[in-house]
């Protein structure tokens, strides 16, 4: 189910001195980082045209499980993303991670998801670019640490480097219910938005991501990272994050459905 919120019915479719200051300053209104073109994707279906399934491996030796592309799945309309106790990438646990082919640039950046509640685990939707793809590391976060499910944590990296994190509380537990995460990336600002209510704003001078990015959603564990994630709690059963649908849109385009940030932000 979606809670209030109906589903949108579109398928995917594809410094120091002033005088460094005063450089800085111009940058944003010069600077176009552009990509894929707007979606929606309301998840009837995982397109392996469209989307990049994780298998077979795992993010570093912080992470307690193996990415497996049989923990990424679409069911009853949703994108369901599972953690469970079976072997994968000479871990004990295995776990979903999907990301899109294609890099996105400024825009509006949304998803309505609802996440389980366990220590020790991240249920997350962000972009991210990085030395992969021959890029510096770039990224804009929103990341529910699920041993706190009232907050989520809005964040990111410039050229590795991070933003600062914050933890907005949510209307109501992440785990009871869909909710709607959104941020909006522009040359001079990110903001970020919850069920539409704009809860952090980065501005420029402070420096901002200028590389196009891939969409990703991943729900992970971790035994080391205790002082962020907690510590991890081996869950009784299989765990599921449900995203329910994703959505980007280009400066300029029209709201592509009626439940869209971009319709309220644009009065629609």
């Amino acid at each position: 189910m979606t809670g209030s919120v109906l589903k949108p019915v579109l398928k995917p479719f594809l410094a120091a001195t002033t005088a460094a200051l005063s450089l800085f300053a111009i940058q944003p209104a010069t600077a176009q980082v552009t990509g894929g073109a707007s979606f929606v994707d309301n998840f009837d279906k995982v397109d392996k045209t469209f989307w990049y399934v994780s298998h077979g491996w795992s993010n570093g030796a912080h992470q307690n499980c193996g990415w497996s592309m049989h923990e990424t799945f679409a069911y009853k309309g949703n994108l369901n993303l599972r953690f469970q106790k079976k072997p994968m990438a000479d871990r004990l646990f295995s776990c979903g991670e999907i990301q899109t082919k294609a890099t996105y640039g400024y825009g509006t950046y949304e998803a309505r998801m609802k996440t389980p509640k366990g220590s020790g685990l991240n249920g997350a939707f962000f972009t991210y670019i990085g030395a992969t793809q021959g890029k510096p590391h770039d990224e804009i976060d929103w990341e529910v640490l699920l041993k706190d499910t009232s907050v989520a944590q809005s964040g990111g990296y410039v050229n590795g480097k991070g933003m600062g994190a914050t933890l907005p509380k949510l209307p109501y537990s992440a785990d009871s219910d869909y909710i709607n995460y959104a941020f909006v990336w522009a040359p001079d600002s990110i903001k970020y938005y919850i069920n539409g209510v704009l809860v952090r704003t980065l501005e420029s001078p402070a420096p901002l991501p200028s590389n196009a990015q891939k969409i990703f959603f991943s729900l992970w564990g971790t035994n080391t990272l205790t002082d962020w994630m907690g510590t991890f709690i081996e869950p009784e059963k299989p765990l599921y994050m449900l995203v329910d649908w994703v959505a980007y849109t280009r400066p300029g385009d029209a709201c592509q459905f009626p439940e869209s940030l971009v319709c309220k932000l644009n009065g629609a």
